[in-house]
Formats: C-alpha cells, structure tokens, sequence
C-alpha cells in the first residue's frame, strides 16, 4: 500500500473519468465541479429516471446511454467509449473526490503501478456501513488466496492505461466487474497497487451496498469471479509454445 500525497503539478497528465449513474442527480453537480481541468467525464446514465443524464450534459459532461442494467456494463461501456491513453472509475455519488485521480494517473504514468486502486479511508458518520465494509474484507481475502495480491480494498476508484484495461477481455456486467479487472490484471502479470483516499458519506441512497441484501448479492457475484479459472493470456500461450 502507498500512501496518497499531493500530486506532482508540474508532471501535465490527461485521462478520462468514467462516471456509471444510476439516479444520481443530487451528487452530479458537485462531483463535475471536482473534474480536474482538461480531464473528460464521461457519465454513464444506467436507465436513471430523475433527470441525471440531462443534468451531467448540461455541465460539460460526455453522456453515453447503457440500458443493460448493472454496474458492470456501465463501467465497461464508459471504458469503451473512453479515448484517453489513461482511464480512471469514480463513484458519482458524491462519496469519492475526483480531484484526487490526477495523483493516481501520475503514478502509473511513473511506472509505479499498472492498475492504481484507491484504497478508500472512511470520513464522516455513515461513510462506510458496516455490512458493506465486512463484505470486502472478506472478498479481499479471498483475492489474497486466488491471487496473492495483499490488497485491503476493492473500492471503485481506480486508474490504468486504457488500452491495459480492454487487453483483460473482461465479461462481467454486474456487481463483480470491478474484482474481475483486478483479478484478470494480475493474471496477466500487471502490477496492481493501492493508495490511501478519502471516503465521504455518499449523496443519497445505494444501490448497491446500502442494505445487507444488496452486499450479498455483489458479494455473490465477486464470488463467482473467483472461481473463474485464469484466464488465457497471449503471454501465457507463448510461454507453453516455448515449453
């Protein structure tokens, strides 16, 4: 784990956010004031019906429509509708800051990491239930045991270089696409690291993770991930060529 410090600013770094949504109208404004400068949002609207698409277009933001429900195909539509050579996942709920993403980027612009986890440090009464916070601790375990990597989070803010990130092939469409990048990073050997951010109470209700019922259902669903077999890299063909 590495510790967040102020970014460097004279290091210039571009990236696209990509932003899944789902009812999120009360937290938009605040979370695209805190895109940094020269950076993309890219909102992805998941089937909101309180008006979050229209909002985020009215703020500058790049709207891509995604009608398949779920947290997976969000994320993985904005991915490919990213052109960034860097892309970074944020909440836009108001609970994850933005502005911290430059000081990930720049990390793995430096060669320190190839896919930059925030590892999210909970501020403020009701930032992180206790439900929620049990159920990542243990798939965190979990991905000990299937990968070694000793992470402590698998929250949604992270960052890589794009063309990394579409290399994995991922699949899930659901609640366990954000394990299964990690999962499929280390696979294919990439170097998956944490740093430290800030954790707010989010801005309205979850859909995920705000009830006991719905952790289970994303905690099924990282479980299924799991038992997911490695997966065939082309290194990994080249290698067994070799052999």
């Amino acid at each position: 784990m590495t510790d967040f410090s102020p970014p460097d600013l004279a290091v210039p770094v571009r990236a696209d956010i990509v932003l899944p949504c789902l009812d999120e109208a009360a937290a938009l404004p605040r979370v695209l004031a805190r895109i940094p400068d020269g950076w993309r949002a890219v909102v992805v609207d998941n089937g909101s019906t309180d008006g979050s698409a229209e909002i985020a277009r009215s703020l500058g933001a790049t709207v891509v429509h995604e009608p398949r429900r779920g947290f997976g195909a969000a994320c993985h539509a904005g991915l490919l509708a990213a052109e960034a050579e860097y892309v970074c996942f944020c909440d836009c709920d108001g609970s994850l800051d933005p502005a911290l993403l430059p000081g990930l980027v720049r990390r793995v612009a430096a060669g320190e990491g190839d896919l930059l986890l925030g590892r999210r440090r909970p501020e403020g009464r009701g930032a992180w239930p206790l439900h929620a916070r049990a159920g990542n601790l243990a798939l965190a375990r979990m991905l000990r045991v299937r990968t070694g990597l000793r992470l402590h989070d698998l929250g949604p803010m992270r960052a890589a270089r794009r063309e990394a990130l579409l290399a994995l092939d991922l699949t899930d469409r659901r609640s366990g696409y954000p394990l299964q990048m990690v999962v499929r990073a280390s696979d294919a050997g990439l170097r998956v690291a944490e740093v430290d951010v800030p954790y707010l109470p989010r801005t309205g209700k979850s859909k995920v993770t705000g009830t006991w019922r719905g952790t289970w259902h994303a905690v099924r669903d990282m479980r299924a991930v799991l038992r997911q077999p490695p997966q065939r890299t082309p290194e990994t063909a080249r290698a067994e060529a070799v052999r």
